[in-house]
């Protein structure tokens, strides 16, 4: 058994040839990807959405998942966020020469267990491995294409008085890394957020719930996600501070390192815009994941001043909530 990925196994012989085999068309085994044709030939019904990503997380491992779960989930994500079921992904593999074979044997695995929970799959992909320096051990590459089954969601869709809800608890996955790169020990079980979000919106369009936007709100956390929201609407979104929900770790971490729970990145949480008259209904829809648990009502749209999130605290103060400025937390993604 090989031990180590070698330059070999991305030269197009028979290394290469039995990596693809042994391992790729093993985990992600269908009809389409086995067939091993220059391009998969695909039949939708209808519209699609389609989508693509580039993962370089460090460290690759973390606590709740590795960059293979943070791959597929991460594409099949922002197919969800746009109504879309996904059906069909791409997966492009950029390996250091030296990566231990059981790591990205274990990557593999763990995309091929995070496409179950959403039914896609692979059906085509890249391999290429690199001279030693090159990359950071791993780089992948993911495209997806899912099956529009709700049209017109979208960030220009927002009107005053629509309630603004987040799916869970924030900055999970950013503090995680954060705790993983720097080695800091808080004797805590914190996990990254990482998860697949189609299961919870599938069941939002079952509920009828009337979605006006919906976004993952990974790089720039919820603070980035509402303030594109307001300037691609025009309109003033207010959210009530208290009604964040964080989890003690996350606010353990942000308060020691000077961070704000609502800039750091998440991988499993997303923001929901709906009309007013549905949100308890969508709220009913959500809690019934577990990664949806906290789902929460945080705050409306408004017409106070137009393209800008106004945070409201507990004390009666008004701020403006900005977008997040400079690189708080490079490779999370």
């Amino acid at each position: 058994m090989m031990k180590q990925v070698q330059l070999s196994h991305g030269g197009g012989g028979e290394e290469m040839n039995r990596l693809i085999h042994d391992l790729f068309y093993k985990s992600f085994d269908n009809d389409i990807l086995s067939s091993a044709e220059d391009a998969a030939v695909l039949k939708p019904k209808g519209a699609v959405a389609f989508t693509t990503d580039s993962f370089t997380v460090s460290p690759i491992f973390f606590k709740g998942g590795d960059i293979g779960k943070l791959a597929v989930a991460g594409t099949v994500n922002d197919l969800a966020m746009m109504g879309a079921k996904p059906l069909w992904l791409s997966s492009a593999f950029m390996i250091e020469e030296g990566l231990p074979f059981e790591e990205l044997e274990q990557i593999v695995q763990s995309m091929a267990k995070e496409l179950q929970k959403s039914g896609a799959k692979v059906v085509c992909g890249d391999t290429k491995v690199v001279p030693k320096g090159s990359v950071d051990k791993i780089f992948i590459n993911t495209s997806g294409i899912g099956e529009v089954l709700v049209n017109g969601i979208s960030a220009h869709n927002l009107e005053v008085g629509d309630a603004i809800i987040v799916s869970r608890d924030i900055g999970r996955h950013g503090a995680a890394i954060m705790m993983a790169r720097e080695g800091i020990d808080l004797e805590s079980d914190l996990k990254s957020d990482c998860e697949t979000l189609w299961p919870a919106v599938e069941a939002l369009i079952d509920a009828k719930v009337k979605i006006k936007a919906m976004r993952d709100a990974t790089r720039g956390g919820l603070a980035a996600v509402l303030n594109e929201w307001a300037e691609a609407s025009n309109i003033c979104i207010e959210v009530e501070e208290e009604q964040l929900p964080v989890c003690d770790e996350v606010r353990g971490i942000c308060e020691m390192l000077g961070f704000e729970p609502y800039d750091l990145a998440n991988e499993g949480t997303f923001i929901l815009a709906v009309d007013s008259a549905d949100k308890e209904v969508a709220l009913e829809a959500l809690s019934k994941y577990s990664f949806c648990t906290d789902a929460s009502v945080i705050g409306s749209v408004t017409d106070k001043k137009q393209g800008k999130v106004i945070l409201q605290s507990s004390w009666g103060s008004n701020r403006f909530l900005e977008l997040p400025k400079g690189e708080l937390l490079p490779r999370i993604c």
